[in-house]
């Protein structure tokens, strides 16, 4: 089971996710809180596969509960998945920074939504589709971004670019396997030794080193 903890001031907000995602055969909501400091102390506490997050909440936002539970500081981050009505580049940008794994807006559905919290467990990341390509092609702005981004510390393969490629253009690692003619397993070799080369901790920041160093344009 997919064990989740969902953070949101609205009652409606909460009770429905609850629904939909208790619905699941494969997830179950362990707790739901209305403000970031309980959301930071239940997740602590609980240690959830997947923290669904709004962003703005009494207490902490949920900006700063992303930071806290899975941000570069973190030794053993959580997972979380910003889920908020907010379609801001500010709040995008903000929350892939302090680690979380998707950004999803409210209006969704209820698919996309339990499809996030399961990219998530797996590693993946789900970005809402109005929003992923505006973005990524942020991250592909200036020369002086592109100064500020370091070398791998080893090159990437060949199809290590491939499989880099397809997932700055948001592909989940099932679609980069099925374009590039992979298993699954390799796919994510592939990821996890491309993340080591470039110091990034998830496929956000990947995709975000992607186009912040030209690899994608």
């Amino acid at each position: 089971m997919i064990r989740v903890l969902i953070a949101d001031d609205q009652e409606m907000v909460r009770m429905g996710f609850r629904m939909i995602l208790d619905a699941q055969d494969d997830i179950e909501v362990v707790a739901d809180v209305a403000d970031g400091v309980s959301a930071v102390s239940k997740a602590r506490e609980l240690r959830p596969d997947v923290c669904l997050l709004d962003i703005r909440m009494p207490g902490l936002d949920g900006l700063e509960v992303a930071r806290q539970l899975a941000g570069p500081d973190v030794t053993d981050p959580l997972k979380v998945v910003v889920v908020t009505t907010f379609d801001l580049d500010e709040y995008v940008h903000t929350a892939l920074r302090n680690g979380a794994h998707g950004f999803l807006l409210k209006d969704a559905g209820p698919a996309l939504l339990i499809e996030a919290v399961r990219a998530a467990d797996r590693g993946d990341a789900l970005v809402s589709p109005q929003i992923t390509v505006r973005l990524l092609k942020h991250f592909n702005g200036s020369s002086s971004a592109k100064r500020q981004v370091a070398p791998p510390s080893e090159p990437l393969t060949a199809r290590e670019l491939d499989v880099v490629k397809a997932a700055a253009r948001g592909l989940t690692n099932t679609e980069i396997g099925a374009e590039l003619f992979m298993s699954l397993s390799t796919v994510k070799t592939h990821l996890a030794s491309v993340q080591s080369k470039i110091g990034a901790r998830n496929r956000v920041e990947t995709a975000a080193w992607a186009w912040r160093s030209g690899v994608v344009s």
